[in-house]
Parts: C-alpha cells; structure tokens; sequence
C-alpha cells in the first residue's frame, strides 16, 4: 500500500501531465504480457513520450482539478496515460500504432491541447502528418508565389531583351 506521500507525488504528477502535455491518451493495458508491455514502453521512449500507470482515484482528482471532468466516466479497470510535452500527434500515434497490432489494449480516450478528446478523434490526431512534414508543406505554400513571381518577373525580362533586340537588328537593316 502507498503512503500518503507517495500518492500526492503521483498525484503531483498527474496534475503535470494534464497541465503540460500537447497530448495525453488514457489507455486499458488489461492483458498485455510482459514482453508486450516492455514492447510497448520501448516504442513510446523512442517516440519521445512518457507511459506511466496510476490509479483510477488520482487520475480523476487530477482530471477534475484540471478541468478535465469528462475523463471520469471512463477511469474504470487499469489505466495508463501515455503523454507527450513535445508533440501533440506522437503519443496519439504510437499507441494507436501499437493498439491495431495488440488488440488487448483498449483505447479509453485523449487529451489534446487541454481538451478532452474521444477515441475517434484521438485515432484521427494520430493519422496527422509528423511536424515536419507540416512545417514542410506550409513553406512550400509559401513559397510557392514567391517563384511563380520569380518567374513571371524572368518571363518579362526575357521578352523585353527580345524586343529590344528585335528593335536592334531592325535598326542594323535599316541603315545598312
């Protein structure tokens, strides 16, 4: 049994979970083996996130200290939540990848950006691009008008040095 301590550590810890996280998934790990477990723990390092296991009783006074009220009604058998400070999309994306190969583990609900999510909309954050690739594609769009200016700009020139030319060899003919 923990001691009073303990559980306000944990509960301290929840709080900063929800307080801090881009994105956190609660999850029924009930079933999983060992292997599976550590399995999974190793993915959820790699991905930059945090998985711990708390009790349904701290999670809910977290939850509700933090606004977070609609979390409740799903705390029931075990839960973990794994988060991410970094990231919205990478614990979202890791569990769920992790959750079509082990059908053990039960999607319970999210939290993305201080909002309580449900398991459709956490399936949906996780099929999002990385940031990257976001980042990538708005720079795209933005440069996109910028080079078609560029070229526009070249095409001009190049017909303006034509006609100038043309004007040239036009001059050359005549007084010759």
């Amino acid at each position: 049994m923990k001691t009073k301590a303990q559980k306000e550590a944990q509960l301290a810890e929840i709080r900063k979970v929800f307080a801090e996280a881009k994105s956190a998934v609660l999850v029924d790990f009930n079933g999983l083996t060992v292997a599976e477990d550590t399995e999974l723990r190793r993915k959820v390092r790699e991905a930059g996130a945090d998985y711990t296991v708390f009790k349904n009783t701290l999670i809910a006074l977290a939850a509700k200290e933090n606004g977070l009220d609609d979390l409740v009604p799903v705390l029931e058998k075990n839960t973990a939540i794994c988060s991410s400070s970094e990231d919205a999309v990478a614990a979202c994306k890791v569990i769920c990848e992790f959750v079509k190969t082990h059908k053990k583990m039960q999607l319970k609900a999210g939290v993305v950006e201080g909002r309580v999510v449900s398991v459709d909309e956490v399936k949906a954050v996780a099929e999002l691009p990385p940031k990257e690739v976001l980042v990538a594609k708005m720079l795209g769009s933005l440069n996109a008008p910028i080079s078609g200016l560029v070229r526009t700009l070249n095409g001009t020139i190049a017909k303006v040095v034509y006609v100038l030319d043309a004007v040239r060899e036009q001059k050359e003919k005549q007084s010759a």
